[in-house]
């Protein structure tokens, strides 16, 4: 739906209604269902010729069910200088939004395994807005690395940090919650601490 539809009109009570049909597409998703634009509007009590209005088809409703899409950014206001410890204050961010999260995120990422590839392309777990985080995050690193090593360091943390490793460490290694989010953080680290001593992720031959 367009910015201007919003904003014309009844602007307050549509703003309502959006926030509505989102928040029952989330609460479908965190009982593990994959949220349609009639189920949302079914749940919110909303009719679906007006949910649709907001949400023309169930990608774009997708898009927006993702508890991840609102934040630009994990830093702190104030950031801080070094690699380091904005690295770390970004993956503690990340890492507890995944935490509260969980259960949203384990549907998605299934979604991101099963769907067809048009709706897989749609997820927010597709779109790489960890990558943009943690590439915030390095930015200092930028003339100590080349612009490809930092490239290959955001990925690397990325594979090490997020749902698919929470998953793996809970459900797999048998790990709690918070020893997952420490390893997790510590992981992201020492793979900083490697390539700031000369060892940056490889290229494959």
């Amino acid at each position: 739906m367009s910015t201007g539809y919003l904003e014309t009109g009844r602007s307050s009570q549509k703003q309502r209604t959006r926030r509505a049909l989102i928040e029952a597409a989330q609460q479908l998703v965190s009982d593990g269902v994959v949220p349609t634009v009639e189920a949302a509007a079914t749940l919110a009590g909303i009719s679906r010729t007006t949910a649709y209005r907001y949400f023309e088809n169930q990608h774009a409703l997708l898009a927006v069910a993702h508890p991840e899409t609102a934040a630009s950014t994990l830093l702190p206001p104030t950031p801080p200088e070094g690699a380091a410890d904005r690295l770390d204050a970004v993956i503690s961010a990340f890492t507890q939004l995944i935490a509260d999260t969980e259960a949203q995120q384990r549907t998605m990422l299934r979604l991101s395994l099963e769907q067809d590839e048009a709706t897989r392309a749609a997820l927010p777990l597709r779109q790489g807005r960890a990558i943009g985080w943690i590439g915030e995050a390095l930015e200092p690193l930028a003339g100590e690395l080349t612009t490809a090593e930092i490239q290959r360091l955001v990925l690397a943390i990325r594979a090490v940090t997020g749902i698919e490793a929470l998953v793996w460490l809970t459900d797999v290694a048998g790990l709690d919650r918070a020893d997952a989010r420490a390893l997790m953080r510590w992981s992201a680290a020492a793979l900083l601490r490697s390539a700031e001593a000369g060892d940056p992720p490889p290229v494959g031959q």
